[in-house]
């Protein structure tokens, strides 16, 4: 009876929980990168705090890693899911607050780097008592779901990688542009094959043999690359989208208001018109045209001397942090920005507009209105929207739940922040593959 006794009290007590083996769950093993999984830590006594670490290698060797503390429930259980940190490296409710609250170990490291090609990215977490290691799992970010197959494009001048997801039947298609930084935006194609797209992430500038800067760049080039996809027999001919981010997002709108077989528009933080060429250092140097067609350089924007600019526009370029100047350019040349603005009007279908309110790079979100005031005053046909996200910087709505640590000076001039940017992520990639559902069936 003692025996009996002295058992329940122990077990009431909480004590028992101790001889329960305490084990990390991660559910599922394996996630796309935009999905979430459901941590869990069982076996813990009610209410004991225990630290959650996390680590990972990225794509440069670079080591990332984050670590929260929770305080158990009564049934002895955490799930990051339904609990925020009472300590660590972020403080929300967030079922993936840990893998995107990692920083890197080492002073040297400017931004996360993906893994090479397309590899999935291997997470390790271990469950930390009273300073010692109890348990220990991992899982398996994927940049590639496992039925999309990769093709390298070298055919008729173009350059890209098309990723095409294994159907019997043929797929919708998306035109994937880069930004500034030219090369071929891999990522966000791959991330859209894996949910069930034909992508092709199309270089058109600093890559193999094309030209090595973003200077009057032949948008006969995109035509073709629309003609390519259209004759691929695993793509519908008559669903064809174009997305881009930055200047890609720029130019995703231009050709959306050229070509009427693009059928639907995503542009992440674009411009409402079209900018000049050239990029160095801390100085913007648009004084040649960035697009031409037909032989001919369409119109657009310009930049002025150094002395023609107020004392603190000076300071914030000097500082590399832009967003002052394009403002001071699009207000002090209403005419040239008249000639320069995209006629988003005569796009063959809808159009979805991310931008951040923080954006220091360029005014995104104000661009991102003009767009919408445009759209409104011709009495746009199609269904438009702009997603604009507070506080969030030029990364906005970027597709992937990895770490969105920056070095700082990248935040000064980029905007936002770790918890704002991964904020939009997570809220816009699920109404972006919606918005290209609906409008490309």
């Amino acid at each position: 009876m003692r025996c009996g006794l002295f058992i329940s009290w122990f077990v009431a007590a909480g004590l028992g929980s101790t001889v329960a083996a305490q084990k990390l769950e991660l559910t599922p093993g394996r996630a796309l990168i935009d999905e979430a999984i459901i941590i869990q830590a069982k076996g813990l006594r009610p209410n004991e705090r225990v630290k959650i670490e996390a680590r990972l290698i990225d794509g440069a060797g670079r080591v990332w890693q984050s670590e929260a503390e929770f305080v158990a429930d009564h049934h002895g259980l955490v799930d990051i899911s339904k609990q925020g940190p009472v300590r660590g490296s972020y403080s929300e409710v967030s079922p993936m607050g840990l893998i995107w609250s990692m920083a890197p170990t080492t002073n040297d490291v400017l931004t996360y780097v993906r893994p090479k090609d397309n590899a999935a990215q291997t997470i390790k977490l271990n469950l930390v008592q009273k300073g010692k290691q109890s348990a220990t799992a991992t899982f398996e970010q994927l940049w590639l779901n496992t039925n999309v197959q990769r093709i390298v494009v070298r055919e008729d001048g173009l350059r890209g990688l098309l990723f095409l997801p294994t159907t019997l039947v043929p797929r919708p298609g998306v035109l994937v542009l880069s930004g500034s930084r030219g090369g071929v935006p891999e990522a966000t194609a791959a991330w859209l094959a894996s949910r069930g797209f034909a992508a092709l992430a199309l270089a058109y500038f600093n890559y193999d043999d094309l030209p090595q800067k973003l200077d009057a760049i032949p948008l006969e080039y995109f035509e073709r690359a629309l003609k390519l996809m259209a004759k691929r027999p695993e793509i519908r001919p008559d669903c064809l989208a174009v997305m881009g981010n930055s200047r890609g997002g720029e130019l995703a709108l231009q050709l959306g208001s050229m070509f009427p077989q693009i059928r639907a528009v995503v542009a992440y933080v674009p411009s409402h018109v079209r900018w000049g060429a050239g990029w160095s250092g801390n100085q913007v140097q648009y004084v040649r045209p960035a697009w031409t067609w037909e032989g001919k350089p369409l119109p657009y924007m310009r930049s002025v001397p150094d002395s023609e600019l107020p004392d603190e526009v000076k300071a914030q370029t000097t500082k590399g942090i832009f967003t002052s100047w394009f403002s001071h350019l699009l207000k002090t040349q209403p005419d040239l920005e008249k000639q320069s603005a995209i006629a988003v009007e005569r796009t063959q279908g809808p159009l979805l507009l991310i931008s951040g309110t923080d954006d220091r790079l360029w005014p995104s979100s104000r661009m991102s209105d003009a767009v919408v005031e445009r759209l409104k005053e011709h009495a746009f046909k199609f269904s438009f929207e702009h997603l604009k996200y507070p506080n969030s910087g030029h990364f906005t709505g970027s597709p992937g739940i990895i770490p969105t640590w920056r070095q700082p000076s990248f935040v000064r001039d980029l905007g936002g922040s770790a918890t704002s940017d991964i904020a939009s992520t997570i809220d816009a990639m699920p109404k972006v593959l919606g918005f290209l559902g609906r409008s490309l069936q």
